[in-house]
């Protein structure tokens, strides 16, 4: 089965192609168009940004300056858990670094690459607004762990193993 991946690849582009000929007016939804295609293909590459540009008829320039300039697009692929460390100064000194160095020594992981099942992808952010829960963790867009200490790193991440990422 050598054309199975490249047939669902070819079939991620459909879905896109798709989405763009309905959109109402392309060029002036390109946000809209990243977000449907970051949803599709996890990321945007700068190879699906150049296709994304020849469908709209724009310069790839203007896209690469949207997807660059908004923090909620990603250009590397990233864990089906998103977890995000905040960073911002009240979770960095009540231990943030030592959280971050935890989550990555438990995932096997130094940047902000996945791990290698897809699962969980490691990210510092400057400030997720829970400054009084220092420091904070969240995971996905709903999951907010706070006043966390390294030994809890491991209880949390099994939770979502143990849920196989759904």
């Amino acid at each position: 089965m050598p054309n199975t991946q490249c047939e669902q690849h070819e079939k991620l582009y459909l879905e896109l192609d798709r989405f763009i000929e309905e959109s109402e007016s392309s060029k002036g939804s390109l946000i809209n168009i990243l977000h449907r295609a970051q949803g599709i293909f996890g990321h945007l590459s700068r190879e699906l940004q150049e296709y994304i540009a020849d469908k709209l008829d724009i310069p790839s320039s203007q896209v690469y300056g949207v997807v660059t300039f908004y923090n909620f697009f990603t250009m590397i692929p990233r864990g089906k858990h998103q977890i995000k460390v905040c960073m911002g100064t009240a979770c960095y000194v009540r231990g943030a670094d030592r959280i971050m160095e935890r989550l990555r020594d438990e995932l096997g992981t130094e940047g902000e690459e996945p791990t290698e099942d897809g699962l969980f992808s490691v990210h510092g952010v400057r400030c997720l607004g829970a400054c009084s829960m220092a420091p904070v963790v969240l995971v996905g867009e709903r999951d907010f762990y706070g006043r966390l200490k390294p030994d809890q790193v491991a209880a949390i991440l099994e939770k979502y193993r143990g849920d196989n990422g759904g």
